[in-house]
């Protein structure tokens, strides 16, 4: 079995059966996601855990990820995305760490299964990783050309106010910071 990086690492479920359940057992076992190679692979491990059952209906009692994959609706207690391995995919060999993936898309609440559009759209609008709304501003204006570099020692900027009208135009997550 192959074995996925990053954004898979640490997504589990505990796979039981709506029979089981209301039948009063929550019997099943946790799946690491990471441990299969596509969605095939671990569709059939859940089906071999509960091969006492003719069909059973799978039900994720519970599940240990990233919310990034809950919000875009990509697991649920009776849903798990038949495209995780390919999203997860996508985003593995994007330029991006996913931390900065999943502040983008709360920044913008994006919640879609169609992860190029995002992958897309956070390209042309990532700036980078700041401490803090002051830092992003001062680095943001000196880079730009927007503050000389000799200023004389008698001008103060009040960085404070800068940042707040600055980010009228920008939005951050986790101290990543993105233009609107």
């Amino acid at each position: 079995m192959a074995k996925l990086t990053n954004c898979l690492d640490t997504f589990s479920i505990y796979v039981g059966t709506y029979k089981k359940y209301n039948e009063g057992s929550i019997y099943g076992e946790w799946l690491n996601l990471s441990d299969y190679s596509n969605y095939d692979e671990l569709l059939q491990a859940m089906q071999d855990l509960h091969q006492d059952e003719d069909e059973p209906e799978i039900m994720f009692q519970d599940y240990e990820c990233s919310e990034f994959f809950i919000k875009q609706k990509l697991i649920s207690e009776c849903h798990l995305s038949v495209n995780i391995y390919e999203i997860a995919e996508e985003i593995n060999n994007s330029d991006y760490d996913f931390e900065v993936i999943e502040a983008y898309a709360e920044c913008v609440s994006y919640y879609h299964e169609d992860i190029s559009d995002l992958l897309d759209s956070l390209s042309d609008s990532y700036y980078g990783e700041y401490s803090s709304d002051e830092d992003f501003a001062q680095t943001t204006l000196e880079q730009d050309g927007s503050i000389p570099e000799n200023l004389p020692s008698y001008i103060y900027i009040d960085w404070e106010a800068t940042a707040r009208h600055l980010m009228y135009d920008y939005m951050s997550s986790k101290g990543y910071y993105f233009r609107n």
